[in-house]
């Protein structure tokens, strides 16, 4: 798609998918996060799912659906923005778990966001293109 030619490659992905990793990791050794089931669950669902958004999203093969799914994957980093602030505020974790996750997740979320605008304007200039081609 675009100028890959699997999700693999995309650097974001790459990202996003350490995210998860590190995020699974921390949710398995911390103990407050450990004991408390259902913030467990949640952080690690909405960790995984940016990964598994920019995956699905590439394998649907048109730009639209992919753009639809980074959008789906950017409002997923959002969420474990915010778990990790409400984690914080627990002082489930010390201010340097906090500021690198948070670090982290900023980075993976401005990444979608510059992607969703770079496909966007292919979008644009490829209704340009087939507009000129019929005048």
């Amino acid at each position: 798609m675009a100028k890959y030619n699997s999700f693999e490659e995309m650097e974001v992905y790459q990202k996003a998918l350490e995210f998860g990793v590190k995020v699974y990791k921390l949710t398995l050794t911390n103990e407050k996060i450990a004991k408390d089931y259902g913030l467990k669950d949640q952080l690690q669902r909405a960790a995984l799912s940016i990964s598994n958004n920019i995956a699905e999203g590439f394998e649907r093969e048109t730009k639209k659906e992919l753009i639809r799914f980074l959008y789906i994957s950017k409002g997923s980093a959002g969420e474990c923005r915010n778990m990790f602030n409400f984690l914080q505020l627990l002082e489930y974790i010390n201010n340097e778990n906090f500021y690198e996750h948070r670090n982290d997740v900023l980075e993976i979320s401005k990444q979608l966001g510059n992607y969703i605008k770079y496909l966007k304007n292919l979008e644009k200039q490829n209704k340009i293109n087939q507009k000129n081609q019929k005048d």
